[in-house]
């Protein structure tokens, strides 16, 4: 069997998993693809890190040989799974933990509200205290969407001292008072908001949730958190509030072009923290991924697949 690893980023994909157990042909890529049609002739099983590369309709009905793609976690946006059985391709899902982003977001939180990256590049140069930074406790952590990850964020939240609000499409009392959360209305949540923290899932109803009004809605103190998808925020309208001071300060992890482009305004920003989508990147994510894409492989050899994405 021939075998493709997409987009390992960092060269660390066979480190992870029995992949000489599959005894089979394996082809890393550490670059996303060009021309994923053509690069992917061939190839009987496909590994997809998560959604950085596409595999819609036009591009599955293009590839005669693939009969296995493996998605690591358990949903891809960027899989078009009918058009996958369509063709005759099984889509194998991973396990997955949501741990990793969670604290990743805090990550964000803690580092733009003391303003670390301006103190780390200070202290390397050679300097001292530059900023006066902002304390979480007694403020406002607004939550857009209380699924999972919203509610691990609340509690965490709650243990620093922060009131915590949420709103979603969904989102009821009865549902947000087990997380110790008040359910308000959009409006609400951006206005009221110190730290506005998402947590959706990227759909047709919340691409471009976030625009130029809701960020206008926004303290001018405020910070704005997205370790969801990029695409929630619209980046013009992000852009252009940062640039007007209309809220203090934006932490991301991820954007609407992955990889970043190296010459995106929000590079520029000083008022901009920015990490390249590595909430979910830590070892023991990969753990399972990788240990768990081995497993689908073995099994669809095997004849019997496991973890079948319906």
């Amino acid at each position: 069997m021939r075998i493709a690893i997409l987009d390992d980023y960092q060269n660390v994909a066979l480190t992870f998993g029995d992949w000489d157990s599959l005894k089979a042909d394996i082809t890393v890529f550490t670059e996303p693809l060009a021309d994923v049609v053509k690069q992917l002739q061939g190839f009987e099983c496909v590994v997809a890190m998560r959604e950085r590369t596409r595999f819609p309709a036009e591009v599955l009905d293009r590839l005669p040989d693939l009969k296995l793609l493996v998605s690591t976690g358990r949903r891809n946006a960027a899989i078009d799974v009918a058009a996958a059985r369509r063709n005759g391709v099984v889509v194998s899902a991973t396990g997955y933990i949501g741990e990793p982003t969670t604290e990743h977001t805090w990550a964000l939180i803690l580092a733009a509200s003391r303003n670390l990256p301006q103190e780390f590049a200070s202290m390397r140069d050679g300097g001292w205290q530059t900023s006066v930074g902002t304390m979480l406790h007694g403020k406002t952590l607004g939550l857009l969407g209380l699924g999972r990850l919203g509610a691990a964020a609340a509690k965490v939240g709650q243990v620093f001292g922060m009131e915590t609000i949420a709103w979603s499409q969904n989102l009821t009392q009865e549902k947000a008072d087990p997380h110790g959360v008040t359910a308000v209305s959009k409006e609400e949540l951006f206005a009221r908001s110190d730290v506005l923290s998402i947590h959706l899932v990227l759909s047709e109803r919340t691409r471009g949730l976030v625009g130029a009004a809701e960020l206008a809605a926004m303290k001018p103190d405020a910070l704005l958190v997205n370790t969801s998808r990029g695409p929630i925020v619209d980046e013009a309208a992000l852009v252009d509030a940062l640039r007007r001071k209309e809220i203090r300060a934006a932490a991301l992890d991820v954007y609407d072009t992955e990889p970043f482009p190296a010459d995106h305004p929000l590079r520029t920003l000083d008022n901009a923290v920015l990490t390249p989508h590595i909430g979910f990147v830590t070892r023991d994510t990969y753990e399972i991924f990788y240990g768990d894409a081995v497993e689908d492989i073995a099994a669809f050899q095997a004849g019997t697949p496991i973890r079948v994405m319906e």
